[in-house]
């Protein structure tokens, strides 16, 4: 600025608002021993920050303010190159209006734990229509191909589903899995990470879960808590009211839906029949 504009030191500073005794101040404190024993800490301990490399100077006997420890440390180019976390980015995906059974399955995982203390978890998969409990899988951990047989076993006493709806976990995000999805022709629907509610029908599950089920239940091992916890299913499909459904348990609310869709389908039927018409191919007339 004194050689653009040619005016003096000490306009500079006051248009600065720096005193000219700092401005003119030249350090005369040697950093090169501390540099070099900074440099040896960093090279014993290459993940320490100068926090830690201050106090192991400590430790050695050295005292030196922290601010002239980081400015050594800054100069010798020995900050720390933090990687930023990479969040997962999901297009919000409103929950739909569904009006027959598999139309879309939503998947999640619970967690308890065994009288030893060992973590299990509880694979859910639940129709979103009709709201039956489609299994209830446990076990400590699962693999993506664990996932999946789960859902084959599913699919080939039922059909597979139009869509599935899950959150963002390793298990629900993996090659196998979205390739799986792909090969079956299912669309596979991932929440966006942070927002449970996006897949409410498991959520709400997984709170008569844990309500009815894991907090009233003492697991002594992995095949008791098994055994419990399919028991518990059982009774929620076959016996438990449900209320969004009009206190019909969801295999009663199943059968009605399905009998509704036949009624409907019939009586399009009769309506075709009435009218003298046809869609399926009959075989031409012969003439004699």
């Amino acid at each position: 600025m004194r050689e653009q504009y040619a005016v003096s030191e000490r306009r500079v500073c006051g248009l600065l608002s720096m005193a000219v005794s700092s401005y003119r101040y030249q350090s005369n404190q040697d950093d090169d021993e501390l540099c070099q024993r900074l440099v040896q800490l960093a090279r014993e301990k290459p993940r320490f920050g100068y926090r830690r490399l201050q106090v192991l100077l400590r430790r050695g006997g050295e005292v030196a303010n922290h601010k002239r420890v980081y400015r050594v440390y800054r100069e010798a180019g020995l900050c720390l190159r933090r990687k930023k976390r990479k969040h997962c980015v999901r297009a919000g995906a409103p929950l739909r209006q569904y009006t027959a059974a598999n139309q879309e399955w939503a998947l999640d995982f619970a967690h308890d734990v065994l009288a030893a203390g060992r973590t299990i978890r509880v694979l859910s998969v639940v129709d979103a229509f009709t709201r039956e409990c489609l299994a209830l899988e446990v076990d400590t951990s699962f693999a993506s191909r664990r996932v999946t047989r789960v859902l084959e076993e599913i699919v080939v006493g039922r059909g597979k589903p139009q869509s599935i709806r899950c959150d963002n976990g390793p298990e629900l995000t993996s090659r196998h899995f979205l390739a799986w999805c792909l090969e079956q022709q299912i669309e596979l629907v991932h929440i966006q990470p942070g927002k449970p509610t996006q897949n409410a029908q498991v959520e709400s599950f997984h709170g008569k879960l844990r309500e009815e089920c894991l907090r009233v239940s003492w697991f002594q091992n992995l095949f008791d808590a098994r055994r419990k916890i399919g028991d518990w299913r059982r009774d929620y499909n076959e016996q438990r009211p449900h209320s969004s459904l009009g206190y019909r348990t969801p295999s009663e609310f199943a059968k009605w839906a399905e009998k509704a869709s036949y009624g409907k389908d019939a009586d399009y039927v009769r309506l075709e029949n009435a009218v003298g018409v046809s869609h399926f191919p009959t075989a031409a007339a012969t003439t004699g």
